[in-house]
């Protein structure tokens, strides 16, 4: 990955930050580090995502269901008998409830995965930079060097816990949320998929730029954090 230096107050050098050049690379290998201790669990959270993802979409589909075969029938009686669409009723709101209790699950399962996994990156991190000559430190800023250990590591976190689980259920939910529009109406389907590309790509552009205001604030963070060690 290309780097970077920013110059701190006393003409030494702050820590070399990466551009992310290959971020598939990247996503691949923190998964194969994630899936080496926790690979159990990661697999538990993937089928309870694609559990609370179906429960939600079943519900959601349920609306069609329940206007033709209950409701409507239901108006044109002069006795109408509740019973049937009670039994209905109930029957998602199970579909709900085990959703919701997928999406408790996994969540608590990514915490212990997030702080585990994140106890080893460190661990990892600080074995590795006691084996670095004493000149390194002396050549980087140490908020820099604390920067790692923190903002870094933080926003590690945000991404194992709440990135990587958003995007599996993201997935399986743009799939079954398809399948489902092109079974119930094709023309008004292929609208939709022409909007979403449209809102993508403009999302796309406005991810490009924040990108690079994020990685300035990281380096003020770092600059910051060195000048309060001071």
């Amino acid at each position: 990955m290309a780097q970077e230096k920013v110059k701190v107050h006393g003409g030494r050098n702050t820590m070399p930050r990466p551009k992310l050049e290959n971020p598939r690379q990247t996503l691949s290998r923190l998964m194969k580090f994630i899936m080496k201790y926790y690979g159990v669990q990661m697999t538990l959270v993937l089928v309870l995502i694609l559990v609370s993802v179906l429960c939600n979409v079943q519900g959601t589909l349920f609306i069609q269901s329940l206007i033709d075969d209950y409701i409507k029938p239901l108006m044109q009686q002069n006795h109408p008998d509740f019973s049937d669409l009670l039994h209905a009723i109930s029957r998602v709101a199970t579909f709900y409830i085990l959703g919701a209790i997928a999406t408790f699950t996994y969540n608590r399962i990514m915490v212990v995965v997030t702080q585990g996994t994140l106890k080893r990156f460190r661990d990892d991190l600080f074995n590795h930079m006691e084996s670095l000559p004493i000149k390194y430190f002396d050549t980087h800023a140490h908020g820099d060097i604390m920067s790692v250990y923190t903002n870094d590591a933080d926003t590690l976190r945000q991404m194992i816990s709440q990135s990587i689980p958003q995007m599996f259920s993201s997935v399986i939910t743009v799939v079954s949320v398809v399948i489902s529009m092109f079974y119930l109406n094709v023309p008004l389907t292929i609208l939709n998929l022409i909007l979403v590309f449209g809102i993508l790509w403009v999302t796309k552009k406005l991810a490009t730029i924040s990108g690079s205001h994020f990685i300035a604030q990281q380096k003020d963070i770092g600059t910051v954090n060195d000048l309060l060690k001071r």
